[in-house]
C-alpha cells in the first residue's frame, strides 16, 4: 500500500540508492569488460548514484514498495556472443544485488557477534539495526524482483535472448508491451494487497533463510 511513513523513508533512502547503484553499475561494467563501451560513453560505469537514479522508480519504490533505476543502454552488436554476452550482463545485476545483500548480512552477524552493545546505545542502536536490515531486504528484493521474465526486467532480456529468432514478432510485442503488464501487476498488488507476483513473498523467504543460515 502507498506509505508515508517519513521516518521509514529517512531509513530507508540510503539502502535504495547503493542498490541501485550497484545494480546498474554492475550491469555496465560487464557490458564494457565484454567489449561494448556504450556504458563507459553515456557516464554509466561510475558509483555515482545521480547517474543511475531515476526519479519516477526512485519513488516508486520508496511509496509503493517496487521501483526501478534508470536503465543501462548497452549494444550486444558488440560482443563476440551476443546472446550469451547479453545474458551474463542481465545476470550482473541481479546477482550483486544477491552478494551485497549476502554481505550486508554477514555484516550485521559480525556487529552482533563482536560488538553486540552497539546495538543497545538507545535510538543510535535501534536505527542503525533497522538500516543494516533495510540492506540486506533491499538488494534481495532488487536480486528477485529483477530477475521476474517481464519486460523491461532482467529476466525478460534473459528469456528473450534465449527463444529462438524466428519469433521475433513475439519478442518485439512482448518487449513493447510487457512493461504495462508488469506496471499493472504491481499497482493492483499495491493498492489493493491482490499481488500478482510473489515477489514479496520470495524475498521474505530469502531473507528469512539468510537470517536462519547465519543465526540471527
Amino acid at each position: 500500500m502507498f506509505n508515508l511513513d517519513l521516518r521509514r523513508i529517512a531509513l530507508i533512502l540510503p539502502a535504495v540508492l547503493v542498490g541501485f547503484t550497484i545494480h546498474e553499475f554492475s550491469h555496465a561494467i560487464v557490458a564494457v569488460k565484454l567489449g561494448d563501451p556504450t556504458p563507459r560513453d553515456q557516464g554509466r560505469l561510475t558509483l555515482n548514484p545521480v547517474a543511475h537514479i531515476e526519479l519516477i522508480g526512485l519513488l516508486m519504490i520508496l511509496f509503493v514498495g517496487f521501483g526501478w533505476a534508470k536503465p543501462v543502454q548497452i549494444n550486444p552488436h558488440n560482443f563476440k556472443n551476443p546472446k550469451n554476452d547479453e545474458i551474463l550482463v542481465s545476470l550482473a545485476g541481479p546477482f550483486s544485488n544477491l552478494l551485497f545483500g549476502i554481505g550486508f548480512g554477514l555484516l550485521l552477524k559480525t556487529l552482533i557477534t563482536v560488538a553486540s552493545g552497539i546495538f543497545y546505545i538507545g535510538a543510535f542502536g535501534e536505527i542503525l539495526y533497522q538500516i543494516l536490515s533495510y540492506f540486506i531486504w533491499i538488494n534481495l528484493l532488487l536480486a528477485v524482483f529483477n530477475l521476474f521474465p517481464i519486460p523491461p526486467l532482467d529476466g525478460s532480456h534473459i528469456l528473450l535472448s534465449l527463444i529462438p529468432d524466428r519469433y521475433s514478432r513475439f519478442k518485439t510485442a512482448f518487449s513493447r508491451y510487457g512493461r504495462f503488464i508488469l506496471i499493472a501487476a504491481i499497482l493492483l498488488g499495491s493498492f489493493t494487497g491482490y499481488n500478482l507476483l510473489p515477489i514479496g513473498f520470495l524475498t521474505g523467504k530469502l531473507y528469512s533463510g539468510l537470517f536462519n543460515l547465519l543465526g540471527m
